[in-house]
């Protein structure tokens, strides 16, 4: 048996679980992994959290396995389970849509064709479409490959890099080509191996638009011979390493083509005194003949203002001159901060008007060219454009006007964040009790509105903080723990939960709101794998906790600290804390506040000792905590806890090769489950109710 499994065998058995741990069902095997690691090594091995890592414990468990058969089934019996997470359905995504009208770009479309079939020798395919603002280069990048959509027919993936981090764009691009949230590497490494190996038998076009550094990019990089990737930036990235593209101002009759193609040869001729003029202004941008082609057939047509270096700010300003009073108004307000999106209730609350009139406002500001429509149905602005409204703002409107304006919008996301958080979890002490005017019907819509505008709610944070706003901080970070809780999104909330931890370190240190703001980061960093980072974070607010003499806090505080435990093999000093944990639980009376809490509290914490003893290989005393925890979760109806509980006690008789006693269980917990839509729970069930009929 030896001779089929090798250290790099066991290293991918290792990296696959590891990559799994996005579900829950993929932690628990990460724990039962790391149980085995110590079963089969004799001692306490600390889990791996690099490839080299990896194979250093590979090499460990190679070499016990290698002297004895027994240990060696049992490896292989647990291998044979482990479910290797990649992109299941085979999607074929597509770029958005490429213009109506494309003007000249012969010599770039040419330098493109010539990349994307040269002989592969080891290089990636890669070149990179670089050119100021407005000059069209990401309109070429998907002329381009709408053109050659046989030439990909395994998919266009399109990813805008613009305020992503590696991490999140590898998310959004294993999402696109068919990866479930709960199959998602926690790592950003694990998610780059991951693209790389979904990618590497396909034939694929990968557009990474907005780039601003080589760093951002690299990570997503494919180098496999069937992969052209385009890379769109304003200035060249540093040591990329990519056919460098310059995308230059159209040619003087070029732009003619151009605007008589949008705005017709009559409307051009009509305009021929002011022609020369608004080609200069153009400076041969394609968006900023875009926008004066709407104003060739506009009847409002204002004499042209001084001239302007910056033909992206010329066009801008050209158009706002003949926006209505109320679109200009909420153009300037609505562009005081870089929102990831405006929707008609942040808008609304910007320029304080109906949210039925901002959604018509919005609209006028789109077709104007002065806000880009994206595909979620909200609005977003070009770089120089909201430059443009900003500096307009703080002329029209005065200091004062434009801090009250973005203070509004900041409290529309205070107010949603609050009310969506006590939706989702209306029995959550970590959910904060302040009042908010909005509501929801249930607690899967007010989930998926916090998901839905989690980057504006961490650009909220960024707002209140630079606003000095404390109290707006600290209440917009707690309420972002459902989310958290229920969906994730850990990569882009990190920064708002530094920020909180921060502010609550300066203005509210030793309180309950810093524990638990410590303590939703520990959180964070620990599903992000960032398990040395988390480790001071719980700690921190264990010791809030504690000085806010919060015993429920306190203990949930210890608890978290297990877990990370837990996640580190790192089984006794897990079990020691859960016992602590445990221990102040007793010093809640029964009249105290968390008492009523306090059964759930208990079997939860049963639960994660009978986990810890089970890592030690103690499986006797983990059987009766699991037990315990059991008859909790049994009386009180808690099908998915019942489940959960369930399934540590199989594995656990599994371990002792205990089959029979394993088999009621799973199939118990099967049952439990057969209305929670648990798939990822249920798979793993599959698999343990595999070994416990199939002989050894």
């Amino acid at each position: 048996m030896m001779d089929l499994i090798s250290v790099g065998a066991i290293s991918a058995v290792l990296g696959a679980v590891g990559s799994g741990m996005g579900s829950e069902a993929g932690r628990w095997v990460w724990e039962s992994t790391g149980g085995l690691v110590r079963r089969v090594t004799g001692r306490e091995v600390p889990a791996p959290t690099t490839p080299g890592a990896r194979d250093e414990v590979a090499r460990l468990v190679h070499d016990r396995i290698r002297a004895d058969d027994q240990l060696a089934r049992d490896w292989a019996l647990f291998a044979r389970g482990v479910r290797v997470p990649g992109a299941g359905a085979p999607l074929r995504p597509r770029l958005p849509a490429a213009p109506r009208f494309f003007t000249d770009r012969q010599q770039a479309l040419k330098l493109l064709d010539k990349e994307a079939t040269r002989p592969f020798d080891g290089r990636p395919r890669l070149a990179l479409l670089h050119g100021p603002e407005g000059i069209g280069t990401s309109t070429l990048a998907c002329h381009w490959g709408w053109r050659h959509t046989a030439r990909f027919p395994d998919g266009q993936l399109y990813a805008d890099l613009r305020t992503l981090t590696p991490a999140t764009a590898l998310a959004t691009l294993l999402r696109r080509l068919g990866l479930p949230d709960e199959e998602m590497p926690p790592a950003a490494e694990d998610r780059a191996d991951l693209f790389r190996r979904t990618l590497a038998e396909r034939r694929a076009l990968l557009v990474l638009d907005h780039a601003h550094s080589a760093a951002q990019v690299q990570p997503l990089l494919v180098p496999a011979p069937d992969v052209f990737t385009l890379v769109v930036a304003r200035q060249p990235p540093a040591g990329l390493g990519a056919l460098p593209v310059e995308v230059g101002p159209l040619a003087r009759r070029d732009a003619v083509r151009m605007l008589e193609n949008l705005a017709g040869p009559s409307a051009v001729a009509a305009a021929r005194t002011a022609l020369p003029a608004v080609l200069t202004r153009c400076a041969g941008r394609p968006y900023a003949l875009h926008a004066a082609a709407l104003r060739l057939t506009t009847p409002r047509e204002a004499a042209l203002p001084e001239s302007d270096d910056d033909p992206v700010r010329a066009a801008a300003e050209d158009s706002y001159r003949l926006l209505t009073p109320d679109a200009a108004r909420l153009y300037r307000l609505g562009g005081l901060r870089d929102w990831p999106a405006l929707d008609p209730a942040a808008a609304a609350r910007a320029a304080q008007v109906p949210r039925t009139d901002a959604a018509r406002l919005l609209e006028e500001l789109a077709d104007a060219l002065l806000l880009d429509r994206t595909d979620t149905g909200r609005y977003r602005y070009r770089p120089s454009v909201r430059a443009h409204a900003e500096r307009t703002a703080a002329t029209v409107d005065g200091i004062a006007a434009c801090s009250a304006a973005v203070a509004r919008v900041t409290e529309h996301y205070r107010d949603l964040a609050v009310g969506a958080a006590r939706a989702a979890l209306p029995e959550s002490w970590r959910v904060p009790s302040a009042p908010s005017p909005v509501s929801y019907p249930d607690r899967g819509a007010a989930v998926a509105a916090l998901a839905a505008e989690a980057p504006g709610l961490v650009e909220a944070v960024r707002a209140a903080d630079e606003h000095r706003d404390t109290d707006t901080v600290l209440l917009l970070c707690r309420a972002l723990w459902p989310l958290q809780l229920k969906a994730g999104h850990h990569d882009v909330l990190l920064p708002a939960l530094r920020i909180g931890t921060r502010v609550a370190d300066t203005h509210a240190p030793g309180t309950r709101t810093s524990g638990a703001l410590h303590a939703q980061l520990a959180h964070t960093l620990t599903e992000l794998s960032r398990w040395d980072e988390a480790e001071p974070e719980a700690l921190a607010a264990a010791r809030d906790e504690r000085a806010a003499g919060h015993l429920r806090g306190h203990a949930s505080a210890v608890e978290f600290l297990g877990l990370l435990r837990l996640r580190q093999w790192r089984f006794e000093e897990a079990q020691t804390c859960f016992d602590e944990a445990y221990g102040i639980l007793d010093g809640i009376g029964p009249d105290d506040e968390g008492a009523a809490d306090l059964p759930r509290a208990r079997a939860l914490l049963e639960r994660h000792r009978g986990r810890a003893l089970r890592g030690q290989g103690r499986r006797t005393e983990a059987v009766a905590h699991l037990e315990r925890a059991l008859r909790f979760f049994r009386d009180t109806g808690e099908n998915y806890n019942t489940a959960r509980t369930l399934t540590d006690l199989a594995e656990t008789r599994l371990d002792g090769g205990e089959s029979e006693a394993a088999l009621p269980l799973v199939d118990e917990a099967m049952a439990a489950l057969a209305g929670e839509k648990a798939e990822y729970h249920l798979a793993r069930l599959r698999t343990l109710r595999e070994r416990c009929v199939t002989p050894e």
